[in-house]
């Protein structure tokens, strides 16, 4: 599965939103898994859209053919667009799907890793860091992947804002001691995305 993580800055935000709903038209491209998105709690204006595909070719196909007439319709409506992708390795919890309805919070964790580090930092993920959140109440489902140039995303959905944060405070400073996660990270963004059902595909 591809995961494509698009971040940009919105301008004309009623436009963008009334842009974001056609991406509805996503449905019945061959290979789409789905799509969903929301606004950023920490930046005003920041929002992000994160899509699933079957394959890398699908997905390829699918922006010769369709993704411009789709776009046409955000034009001018944001600005410092970013886009990744990303391919899954595995799942956060178990029997990750790329549904949206039944979270309220998605939390993304971009990072780039020291090259020595790869292996260790893909483990600690799966020994320390999935058990941790896979345990959290509250907590959905999620999935990490990876991309050329040893970057990660962590990508996890929570039913609420509140029940992230109580992991957070409660736990993280712990768990990356013992994952040794300073050592392997050579940068880490991250955001607390707050999901807007209408954008769901």
């Amino acid at each position: 599965m591809l995961v494509k993580w698009i971040r940009c800055t919105v301008t004309d935000r009623r436009g963008f939103e009334r842009g974001q709903r056609k991406w509805a038209g996503l449905l019945g491209e061959p290979g789409f898994r789905g799509q969903g998105g929301g606004w950023s709690r920490g930046r005003p204006g920041v929002a992000h859209v994160f899509a699933f595909w079957e394959s890398r070719a699908f997905y390829d196909s699918f922006m010769a053919r369709s993704h411009d007439r789709l776009a046409a319709a955000q034009s001018g409506t944001f600005r410092d667009a970013q886009a990744k992708l990303f391919d899954y390795r595995f799942d956060v919890k178990t029997g990750f799907e790329p549904r949206f309805t039944d979270a309220d919070v998605v939390r993304i964790a971009h990072c780039k890793v020291h090259e020595e580090r790869v292996e260790h930092f893909a483990l600690m993920q799966e020994k320390v860091w999935n058990p941790a959140m896979a345990g959290s109440p509250g907590m959905v489902r999620g999935v990490f992947g990876d991309a050329p140039g040893n970057e990660f995303l962590v990508l996890s959905m929570w039913q609420s804002a509140a029940e992230h944060g109580k992991y957070r405070i409660e736990r993280v400073e712990r768990l990356s001691l013992r994952a040794q996660t300073a050592a392997d990270v050579a940068a880490l963004a991250g955001d607390v995305v707050d999901l807007e059902p209408g954008w769901t595909v």
